[in-house]
This record gives C-alpha cells, sequence and structure tokens, in this order.
C-alpha cells in the first residue's frame, strides 16, 4: 500500500509504519477513516486486503463460537439425570 500511495498522499502514508497501520486497521475490520487509499490501484488492493480481514478475523471467530456452543452443550446433555418415580413409574429429568 505504501508504494501504491505514498506519492499521491506522502502525509498519510509517509513510511512503511503509517502504511502497516492501515493495513492493521483495514484487516482487523476496524477501520477508523484516518487514512484510506485514493488511487485505483490502492483501492483494489484494499479491497482485496479488506476481504481477507474479514477470512482472519470473522471466520475463526465462528468456528470458535461454534466448538464453544458444543460443549457446552455435551456437557448440558452429561448432566442430564432421569429418575422413575417409585410411586406412578413415570420417568422424568432432573
Amino acid at each position: 500500500m505504501y508504494y501504491c500511495e505514498s506519492e499521491v498522499q506522502p502525509e498519510k502514508f509517509k513510511n512503511i509504519g503509517h502504511a502497516m497501520w492501515w493495513a492493521v486497521a483495514t484487516l482487523t475490520t476496524v477501520g477508523y477513516g484516518d487514512v484510506y487509499p485514493v488511487t485505483n490501484v490502492g483501492k483494489f488492493l484494499s479491497a482485496i486486503i479488506a476481504i481477507i480481514g474479514i477470512g482472519i478475523v470473522a471466520l475463526p471467530t465462528g468456528i470458535i463460537s461454534s466448538a464453544f456452543i458444543e460443549k457446552i452443550q455435551s456437557d448440558k446433555a452429561k448432566d442430564i439425570k432421569v429418575c422413575v418415580c417409585p410411586k406412578c413409574g413415570n420417568k422424568f429429568e432432573v
């Protein structure tokens, strides 16, 4: 991004460190709006990086959340006890 935008926006992309700041904000989908690309190449690269950011952050979050839910449900299933009423013989879960 530095090489795409530094000539057009030297105050925003002063060095590789500033470009890295933009990359981190974009990859993590925070997008503060303080730095953004204005060239066509920069916008295209930005779109690719934003999609990669979704894959890096959002997809693993969903997978991890799903695993937590499965674990909680399996733990709850282990805790269910079936009791039988000695008078009527009906079964119920406790």
